[in-house]
This record gives structure tokens, C-alpha cells and sequence, in this order.
């Protein structure tokens, strides 16, 4: 959660080996919510839970040593609005997640990186170029092999999935916004309470607890997933640069796959084979080119 230390860039492998860890615990995330869900959790209490958890945990871990720097914010409106975005995409991803499997739900989100190269231009005023939009059209082209739209095989919770990447495109611009401003304690203490004062009322009037005692496990377990994915994703910035984590985000459909085969028996078809690589290799392209131009890279990674 505090500032990560300059690259080393000799320990990269160490780097790439935390953030997969990270990759693994973000998926736990989805995993949980979706366990949560098929268990008559409301979709807002689990949202709830995930953000009370990990807020409860920053806390105890930061505001001892740290007293009001820790809420101290020089961006109060960007850390709002990037907490709404969050947010946003928190509860859309994990509405979704009950109604789609997570092979499906992983593949839309990849699309994070090309929805943050088309909002950079009105946002953040850079200029894109030719190939940039022509993957960018490309990956949403498989987006569309994904979900199949006019079939019987489209449900429109995948709108909400794509809803939950805009969202998340938008807590990354902000985030970048944020960098060398607040530190990475102070965001997400932002983010966490933000979220568990807009959802309490909600939550807290449709309450439901656990029946039986795996469900106690997701139930806790999505708060705790959200905090060390975090850590380990700012401890492997600190072994290895952004650009050489980045492409190996796109290995999390490897965990969101085995995920939603082994514990919810939800195998991928044969259009996710097709469509996937397609969104992944329109990402990739953009992180290279990106790379090429020497601009920040747009990590796929989830932040819910």
C-alpha cells in the first residue's frame, strides 16, 4: 500500500512472479463474488464486503503508524471520482459474474487497455493514430465473437461487463492523474471508504449471512483477496518496470479459465477460443505501440 521502490530491474523475475500472485488473488476476487452470489448473497452486500474488509485491514495496518497523513489528499474531487469509477465497476463486474461465467466475464474486461487508448484522447488529450483505433475496433470485434449479440447464446449481463471496463479505463486515467500526488495507502483508503459509505444503506437493509461454513470462507476472503492483490501488485512495480509486467496480466484468463471449470463447471466454448485471443492480441498490440512511443502503459489488470 506505500510507495513502491524505484525498478530493480535484476530481480524482474522476482517482479513478474509477485504480480502473477497478484493476478491470482484478483481472480479469487471474481471467484468469490460469483460463490457469494449463486449462495442468495445480494450483489451490493458482496460489493460491500469486499471494499468493509479491505478498508478494515488498511486501517489497522496504516493508521496507527501514519495518524491523519493517511486521509490527507491534495485531489480530493479525483480521488471521488476515481472511487466512483471503481466503484461503478465493482458493482457491475460482480452483478455480472452471477449471470456469466468468469472465462467470459475475464475476456470483456480485457478490453480495459483499449477502451484507456480511446478515452486518453478526450481525457488526457493524446493523440491516437491509425493503428492504435484499428486494434482498438479489432478487439471489440472480438468482444462481439465473445458475446454473440442477436443469438440466443447474448445475455445481457455482458453489457455489463463492458460497462465495468469502461469504468475501470477511467480509474486507471485517474489513478495516473493521482500519481506522485497521493500515496498508494491514501488511494486506496479512498476507494474503501468511499464505497462502504455509499453502499451501507444498501448493504446493511438487505443483509444476508452465510449457511454454510465454505460460504464463511468467500465471504471473508473476497475483502482479503482485494488487499494482498494489491500489495503484491505494488511490490512486483518495485522489481520490475510496468512494461515488462504488463503483457503477463493477459495470463489471468489462464486462472479465470481454471476457476470457472473446476469450481463452477462452466468450461469455455469454442467462441471464446476464437474471440479471446483476438481482445488479447488487440491489447498487446497497443501495449507495444504504446511502449514504442514511450507513454505509460495501460495495465489489464483488475482493480475491483
Amino acid at each position: 500500500m506505500s510507495s513502491s521502490p524505484a525498478p530493480l530491474t535484476e530481480r524482474r523475475l522476482l517482479g513478474i512472479g509477485l504480480a502473477l500472485g497478484g493476478f491470482l488473488m484478483f481472480t479469487g476476487i471474481d471467484t468469490s463474488a460469483k460463490w457469494l452470489g449463486l449462495a442468495a448473497i445480494p450483489a451490493l452486500q458482496i460489493v460491500f464486503l469486499r471494499y468493509a474488509i479491505h478498508l478494515g485491514i488498511v486501517t489497522a495496518i496504516y493508521l496507527p503508524g501514519r495518524g491523519l497523513d493517511l486521509v490527507r489528499t491534495g485531489q480530493i474531487k479525483t480521488q471521488v471520482l476515481r472511487a466512483c469509477a471503481l466503484l461503478v465497476a465493482s458493482v457491475c463486474n460482480f452483478t455480472a459474474v452471477q449471470y456469466l461465467p468468469l472465462t467470459v466475464t475475464g475476456s470483456i474486461h480485457f478490453t480495459m487497455p483499449l477502451i484507456v487508448c480511446a478515452l486518453s484522447v478526450p481525457l488526457l488529450g493524446e493523440p491516437v493514430g491509425w493503428r492504435r483505433w484499428t486494434a482498438i475496433v479489432v478487439g471489440f470485434i472480438g468482444v462481439l465473437i465473445i458475446v454473440r449479440p442477436g443469438t440466443d447464446a447474448f445475455h445481457p449481463a455482458s453489457l455489463l461487463v463492458l460497462t465495468a471496463a469502461a469504468s475501470s479505463a477511467l480509474y486507471f486515467l485517474l489513478t495516473r492523474r493521482l500519481a506522485g500526488v497521493d500515496s498508494a495507502a491514501t488511494q486506496q483508503f479512498y476507494v474503501a471508504i468511499f464505497a462502504v459509505i455509499a453502499l451501507a444503506p444498501f448493504a446493511l437493509s438487505d443483509w444476508a449471512w452465510p449457511t454454510r461454513p465454505i460460504d464463511w470462507a468467500f465471504f471473508f476472503g473476497i475483502g482479503l483477496f482485494g488487499y494482498v492483490g494489491h500489495q503484491l501488485s505494488v511490490l512486483a512495480h518495485g522489481f520490475a518496470p510496468a512494461a515488462v509486467i504488463a503483457p503477463f496480466a493477459y495470463l489471468q484468463i489462464i486462472f479465470m479459465t481454471a476457476s470457472s471449470w473446476l469450481i463452477f463447471n462452466e468450461p469455455p466454448d469454442v467462441w471464446l477460443y476464437v474471440g479471446a485471443p483476438i481482445v488479447i492480441a488487440s491489447g498487446l498490440y497497443i501495449w507495444l505501440r504504446e511502449r514504442h512511443l514511450a507513454k505509460p502503459v495501460a495495465e489489464p489488470v483488475y482493480r475491483r
